[in-house]
């Protein structure tokens, strides 16, 4: 059986589409603060052997991330779990697309003893979509929260979940397992959900943090820029975003990943994204990290830190 979307109304100020400013044509050549940090060191060294040795899934390397080096040189990474094959066909994400095969019922346990060995402080668990699935893999996101909690009892847990095509029972099934936070992206505006996300939506993403919030977790989402979006549909996300009570906001430079993917329709400046933190915080949101490189998983504990006082990260 299929399982239930959401359908009712969010929130009556939902952001409606309108007409872009400019025309959909690709940028120039990258800016010069566009400069990511190349891989190497102990750190990095170390965490690559970890990956390697429990054969694990990790979002900075399946999504081509610009910040691995730098992450990865600091000892953190971002674990994806059910697999590396996606059933969704974002055109922003290089994360590879089709019908997966089956998961590893093992990976919860490979990815709480890494978390383990590394000795984190502070984890970011990510999946593909798992549209296939009944449950759309919800009990493996379970049993990988807990699994971690059990290996590293102080480590703080951020989650950043699918869409579960809107179905709350199947994302109580993830909360049920106590994520410190619950993180899910918009990525882009409204007039650009289709043709940028495909199957993904204002409507099911919404409902998403709307619950979670709902349910007293903190909740965190992020934006991609350079995709054509205007300056007033970006405002008007974000006073959305606000709307929703989440806690966190991230915002960065889209980046395309092949030339099979979307192209950028322009670089945002660093003053720009500037602008549009204090805009953030001036509409209610309570953390705001934006700029060029920042990605929704780009020092995640540090963006986390002022939602736990007590917490070292």
């Amino acid at each position: 059986m299929a399982p239930e979307t959401n359908t009712q109304p969010i929130a009556p100020s939902m952001p409606k589409p309108v007409s872009p400013a400019a025309a959909n044509r690709p940028a120039p050549g990258k800016p010069a603060w566009l400069k990511a940090k190349i891989p190497g060191g102990e750190a990095y060294s170390r965490v690559r052997a970890i990956v390697e040795e429990h054969s694990l899934n990790t979002v900075c390397q399946s999504a081509s991330c610009p910040n691995l080096g730098e992450c990865w040189a600091k000892g953190t990474a971002t674990f994806m779990i059910l697999g590396n094959i996606c059933t969704r066909g974002c055109r922003f994400c290089d994360v590879p697309k089709g019908r997966p095969g089956a998961y590893d019922r093992q990976e919860p346990v490979r990815v709480a003893d890494s978390v383990r060995l590394m000795g984190l402080k502070y984890a970011v668990i990510t999946s593909v979509a798992r549209d296939d699935l009944p449950d759309q893999g919800a009990d493996v996101w379970a049993e990988t929260i807990r699994a971690v909690r059990e290996a590293a009892p102080k480590c703080r847990i951020e989650v950043l979940i699918p869409d579960m095509q809107g179905n709350l029972a199947l994302v109580d099934r993830i909360l049920d397992s106590r994520p410190d936070i619950l993180n899910h992206n918009f990525e882009t505006v409204p007039r650009l959900q289709k043709s940028v996300r495909g199957r993904g939506n204002i409507a099911d993403s919404s409902a998403v943090l709307a619950h979670a919030k709902a349910r007293g977790f903190a909740t965190k989402t992020s934006l991609m820029l350079g995709l054509g979006e205007t300056e007033e549909e970006t405002l008007e996300m974000i006073r959305y975003i606000a709307s929703l009570k989440v806690d966190i906001l991230t915002m960065g430079q889209y980046l395309q990943p092949t030339r099979d993917h979307l192209p950028v329709n322009r670089y945002v400046t660093p003053p720009e994204f500037e602008s549009l933190r204090v805009y953030s915080l001036e509409n209610g949101i309570r953390i705001c990290t934006s700029a060029p490189m920042v990605r929704s998983s780009y020092n995640a504990d540090l963006q986390s830190a002022p939602l736990f006082p007590a917490f070292q990260a």
